[in-house]
């Protein structure tokens, strides 16, 4: 009786111990969605296509680019800022260089600030959508296309924001020896 309790419990264990390791590794898609569907912690939007409306109230949209460390590559934006009417497309251009003499693969991640802005903020194309692979000392611009979606003038909570900032960092992204030895990593 006590061998067949102790395989029970053991049984019941190792279902936990599985189900909490399914739910690590479910973790970071399920948060990414989470964030992506309501813009939690600045998290801008993809749109298809641009507004269908622009409204009279002009917001601007203000740049900033970083690179991680250990990423051989200059990156910042073409521009500082942008003034537009909330629905109007604009379309902004960031700079890259790859500083080292190899091949460099990185990958942006990116939000807004105010926070609370993520979810009015589309991006209809970027460069942030992929990988971007830089040869030696190559230099590229690369554009984003963008609009503030016109329900932010609908949100009482936004009523203030006059400006929002787009901000992008560049993170190594491992697509062989080249890039992981340039990014520092074994």
């Amino acid at each position: 009786m006590n061998e067949q309790k102790n395989k029970k419990t053991a049984g019941i264990v190792a279902g936990v111990v599985l189900g909490m390791v399914a739910l690590s590794f479910l973790s970071v898609p399920a948060y990414r969605a989470f964030c992506q569907v309501t813009g939690w912690g600045g998290t801008t939007q993809r749109a298809e296509a641009a507004s269908d409306r622009t409204l009279a109230r002009e917001i601007t949209v203000r740049f900033d680019g970083t690179v991680s460390q250990g990423l051989a590559w200059r990156f910042e934006p073409e521009q500082l800022s942008q003034t537009l009417h909330i629905g109007e497309t604009g379309l902004a251009f960031y700079e890259a260089e790859n500083l080292s003499d190899q091949p460099v693969s990185g990958r942006a991640s990116f939000n807004v600030s105010p926070a609370k802005a993520g979810i009015y903020f589309r991006k209809i194309e970027c460069f942030c959508f992929t990988e971007q692979t830089l040869q030696p000392g190559e230099k590229v611009s690369m554009p984003v296309t963008y609009f503030v979606d016109p329900g932010l003038a609908d949100d009482t909570n936004l009523a203030e924001v006059e400006t929002i900032t787009l901000a992008y960092t560049f993170f190594a992204y491992d697509t062989g020896p080249a890039a992981t030895s340039v990014a520092g990593r074994p």
